[in-house]
Parts: structure tokens; C-alpha cells; sequence
């Protein structure tokens, strides 16, 4: 499923479980916010995915939310583009916030 921002400011009081700032090969990431256990790809009004340029600009961007986790997520396509199934890797997660 997916929000928008306008949406995401709509809910009363919504606390962001989880932010996702997932890289897409290094050059934009996307996020994807748990809401009482739902993930959600945050998306623009004409509900594209919102493509960002930083893990920064994420975390600026949704700032003024009460958020208890913030993870970059890095998925490896290592295996994948040597024929190898793309679920033996798991992607590299780094924490960088917590409440």
C-alpha cells in the first residue's frame, strides 16, 4: 500500500514504527513507513513512488513525525548478476535512529 504526505499529516497523531530508507542502486532511495504493523511506500499525489536523492532528504522530509526506528536499507543484487538467486542475500540494514 502507499501514503502520501498530505495523507501521512492527515492521520491523528500517527507514530511511524519503522522508516525504511531503502537504497536503490546508490543513486535515489525510497522509504517505506510501518503504521500499526503495515508498511507503507510513501508516494506523491498521483501516487508514484517519491523517489529522494539522500537518506538525508528522507529523514529531513519526514521530520516532524514521531518516529521510533530509522533503518538504510542496502539490497544486494550481487547474486543475482552472477545467476545466483536473489533471496540468498540478505540486504545490509543499518540503524541510524532510534526513540
Amino acid at each position: 500500500m502507499r501514503i502520501s504526505l498530505a495523507q501521512l499529516r492527515d492521520l491523528a497523531d500517527p507514530h511511524i514504527e519503522l522508516l525504511e530508507i531503502i537504497s536503490l542502486e546508490g543513486q535515489r532511495y525510497m522509504a517505506r513507513l510501518y503504521l500499526d504493523g503495515q508498511p507503507l511506500i510513501l508516494s506523491n499525489d498521483a501516487n508514484d513512488t517519491l523517489l529522494l536523492r539522500s537518506s538525508w532528504e528522507v529523514r529531513d522530509l519526514l521530520g516532524s513525525f514521531s518516529i521510533r526506528r530509522t533503518d538504510v536499507v542496502h539490497p544486494s543484487a550481487y547474486n543475482e548478476m552472477v545467476g545466483l538467486s536473489a533471496q540468498t542475500v540478505a540486504p545490509l540494514r543499518i540503524k541510524v535512529g532510534e526513540a
